[in-house]
């Protein structure tokens, strides 16, 4: 698998140089020894407390992204899932700490505490204070001896980092921090591992399963389990953690996403997350974000801990360290209601019934509809993959008003099947068809034939559009199939649209849409998608036809 990497024993330097370079100045790092890598706050006066924290890279941002006011006083950066040096902690401890003291926070994994505890005890031996405390959060294994440091080590963090920066003793952060730590839970899910930069991705899941309860190292989750649902997924994890957790009381929820989920999926398992009943209680969020990784992982892990006013206030205190999530108060959904304009323009006009024009439409959005793959398959390789899904969610909220309709006034329905894409069609093809049955619907109002109201639909379409045919469109299945319409009626515009949608597999070249910007390579042999869901529209119309041209 690429990398945007150089060297990869240089990865690790290479990278803090970049986050330093890219701080504003308000990080800095040690320097003098390449296996040393520390992140420091810049001008740092060791008048408090100091926070030192790290291990291994690849979690990213965590740790060194926490550097900052109200937060990490300096990060202490291993390899790639590696512990940093016994030389590494220590150089990192003695470049902060002053006659406040430091303390040291660890995750839960041997390395770290044996490297990281060593150092603690070099660091007192030359005379300085040193606290430890060690985060064990991580509820997979039930009663587990020594449970994983993950992702709820951030939280604890900010509870130590207020602390400190609020002036208070060495023993004072240090109880916070442990009293935090004792309190927090997190889960992990994930549905695939994670890739090591320079080496190649471990496929040891197939399709549709999960790993539940898994670390941050891309070690294999606790179970294996079919994935559900985000709603039936958020159930589960919250009914997991809400077994270590008491049982009433508000909290706060870390959503972390491992690194490869989208921000959309993270936002559709934090509100099934917060709709459940553990969910409910949780009074302030933070996230979902990119907070403590594995790489590439494509999972997420969620974080909980019992919320009091102190707490509260530590993970709400401002910090200057870009990537911490911000705590956020949970409150309702807020909801507006509809422009009165555009809610007046969007009343339907009275229903009417057709069985012919009925299943017409309904032989056409049943084709769309199940064409999604095939349409989003053939997109993919030359746009954005959604062109399926855009024409049958046009095609599914159709039928589902179909006996709304004003199925046997042909202007009024063209004009009904417009604001309905305009409203649920998204893409450019879902417009573009708003635009084709706007006109035709005015053609027809005007007393034009269908043949020639939908050919003026396909002027507008043009003219807003800025496509014609021979640009790799939709228009090079839809023009062939109105040219045909009036002398070879239904069935001959269904094989003119079905010819030419297989010659746009011949067109190296698009003139607008995101397929204009790709190579001739890509494009060839492969038919457009919006010419072949015209042409797929036509065919249906064809099945359906009772003789007489009707509008698809």
């Amino acid at each position: 698998m690429a990398h945007f990497i150089n060297d990869r024993a240089a990865l690790v330097a290479e990278a803090v140089d970049g986050l330093v370079s890219g701080s504003g100045g308000r990080l800095a790092r040690l320097d003098g020894d390449p296996a040393i890598r520390v992140v420091v706050r810049a001008g740092w006066a060791a008048d408090r407390v100091a926070l030192v924290s790290g291990g291994g890279s690849g979690h990213e941002p965590a740790h060194a992204g926490f550097v900052g006011r109200g937060l990490l006083t300096a990060a202490v950066c291993g390899d790639v899932f590696a512990s940093p040096s016994v030389d590494a902690v220590l150089a990192g401890i003695l470049a902060v700490t002053g006659p406040a003291g430091c303390l040291l926070i660890i995750k839960n994994y041997a390395g770290d505490r044996l490297n990281f505890g060593l150092a603690a005890e070099r660091a007192r031996a030359l005379g300085l204070a040193v606290e430890t405390v060690t985060v064990a959060d991580d509820i997979a294994i039930p009663g587990a001896a020594q449970p994983r440091g993950i992702a709820g080590t951030l939280l604890v963090h900010k509870v130590a980092g207020h602390a400190a920066e609020s002036g208070r003793s060495l023993a004072e952060v240090a109880d916070a921090a442990r009293t935090a730590a004792a309190g927090i839970r997190s889960l992990g899910i994930a549905v695939s591992g994670c890739t090591l930069p320079g080496g190649t991705r471990e496929a040891r899941l197939a399709p549709g399963e999960a790993e539940l309860g898994l670390g941050i190292h891309g070690e294999p989750g606790i179970e294996r389990i079919a994935l559900p649902a985000a709603d039936d997924l958020a159930r589960l994890m919250a009914a997991r953690l809400a077994e270590t957790l008491p049982a009433d009381g508000p909290l706060a929820l870390l959503v972390n996403n491992l690194g490869g989920a989208t921000a959309l999926e993270m936002q559709v398992l934090a509100r099934a997350v917060l709709a459940t009943p553990l969910g409910a209680r949780v009074r302030l969020l933070l996230g979902p974000a990119a907070a403590m990784t594995a790489l590439d992982m494509y999972g997420a892990s969620l974080s909980l801990m019992p919320l009091a006013a102190e707490t509260e206030a530590a993970l709400t205190a401002a910090t200057d360290a870009p990537a911490w999530p911000l705590a956020v108060p949970v409150v309702a959904s807020a909801t507006l209601p509809l422009p009165a304009r555009l809610a007046r323009r969007s009343q339907a006009p009275a229903a009417s019934h057709d069985p012919a024009v009925a299943g017409a439409i309904t032989a056409v959005c049943t084709a769309l509809a199940a064409a999604e793959t095939d349409l989003n398959a053939l997109d993919a390789r030359v746009g954005d993959g959604d062109t399926g899904t855009t024409f049958a969610t046009a095609a599914r909220a159709v039928l589902a008003d179909l006996d709304r309709l004003p199925q046997a006034e042909p202007a009024a329905l063209c004009h009904a099947l417009s604001e309905r894409l305009a409203r649920v069609a998204g893409g450019s093809s879902g417009v573009l068809m708003s635009i084709f049955f706007a006109a035709a619907g005015s053609a027809l109002a005007e007393g034009a034939d269908w043949p020639a109201a939908l050919t003026a639909g396909a002027a507008r379409l043009q003219a807003h559009g800025g496509a014609k045919p021979g640009d790799r469109t939709l228009l090079d299945a839809l023009m062939p199939a109105l040219d045909a319409l009036p002398a070879g009626g239904l069935p001959g515009a269904a094989r003119a649209a079905e010819a030419g949608a297989a010659a746009t597999a011949g067109m190296t070249r698009a003139g607008t849409g995101r397929s204009s910007y790709l190579a001739a390579a890509d494009l060839a042999g492969v038919e457009d998608p919006g010419a072949v869901a015209v042409a797929r529209a036509f065919a249906a119309l064809a099945r359906a036809d009772r003789g007489s041209p009707r509008p698809g």
